[in-house]
């Protein structure tokens, strides 16, 4: 009995002297837990009054978010009279585990972050990637989305980005098109030319500054490859090049003037 008296009055201390630090801790966490919410939520409307990306603005929400929530914890935990040192020691320990398990997505997760903070593209955006060309759809912190000319969906790792060369084609504004035409050697090149300048500007989607370019690219065994390169918005890119090829070969149909076949040049190549 008078072993049962001591651990009930030990009880009763612990309780007594537990009960305002856990009451204490309860407050804290409340009202804690209420600011973090307010505080997010204000971060999310400066963000976007800031013009932020769209994809950026869910991802810095979510790490301050984050980081008050472990903030609030460890300050109750201090409340309470717990070893931070034993548990930091501990989450260091996991956290190592996971990143070793996790080293693949954690590099997904580093380049993401490159990717936002440097922008070397956007949505919208039109990029090749690894010989992967298309849209931009959404930047991810694991990974990119892109649409491709086919309308197919292509993920592509942010590692497999930050590590490889990137063409952004709409970094400029315009984007040149090439369009290779062969014509016989007997035919005219001032004549050609001023014929085909003179149709170009009637494709609403070809700009007029910078102006189009028409010159010999190359000369061929039987023929003279004319290389028509005017400008166009990214977006309008594949119906500026569809009516290009168009054009030409309405204008020189209607002036008799012949197109060859020559193996190794399509009318209108990607890499302009």
């Amino acid at each position: 009995m008078d072993k049962l008296q001591v651990y009930l009055d030990l009880a009763l201390d612990k309780i007594v002297f537990y009960i305002p630090k856990l009451f204490l801790a309860l407050i804290i966490a409340w009202i804690g837990f209420k600011l973090i919410k307010r505080i997010t939520k204000l971060t999310k409307e400066s963000l976007h009054k800031s013009n932020f990306e769209n994809n950026t603005v869910p991802f810095i929400v979510s790490i301050v978010n984050f980081v008050m929530k472990i903030g609030i914890v460890f300050f109750i935990a201090t409340i309470l009279g717990a070893d931070l040192t034993g548990l930091i020691a501990v989450l260091a320990a996991a956290g190592f585990a996971i990143g070793m398990a996790l080293q693949g997505s954690l590099g997904n997760f580093a380049s993401g972050i490159l990717i936002l903070a440097f922008k070397p593209y956007k949505t919208e955006d039109w990029i090749e990637i690894n010989d992967n060309f298309g849209k931009v759809e959404e930047i991810g912190i694991f990974n990119t989305k892109i649409i491709t000319t086919e309308d197919n969906t292509l993920i592509i790792p942010n590692s497999k980005i930050t590590d490889s060369v990137l063409t952004n084609f709409s970094d400029k504004g315009t984007r040149r098109l090439a369009v290779f035409v062969p014509i016989p050697y007997d035919e005219s090149f001032p004549k050609t030319k001023k014929l085909i300048l003179n149709v170009l500007l009637d494709i609403p989607e070809i700009l007029d500054k910078p102006k189009p370019i028409v010159e010999i690219e190359n000369f061929d065994t039987h023929n003279v490859i004319v290389a028509v390169r005017p400008y166009a918005n990214p977006n309008n890119y594949w119906i500026a090049v569809r009516k290009t090829r168009a054009i030409i070969k309405k204008v020189f149909h209607e002036n008799n003037i012949q197109i060859a076949y020559v193996e190794g040049y399509e009318l209108g190549e990607i890499g302009e």
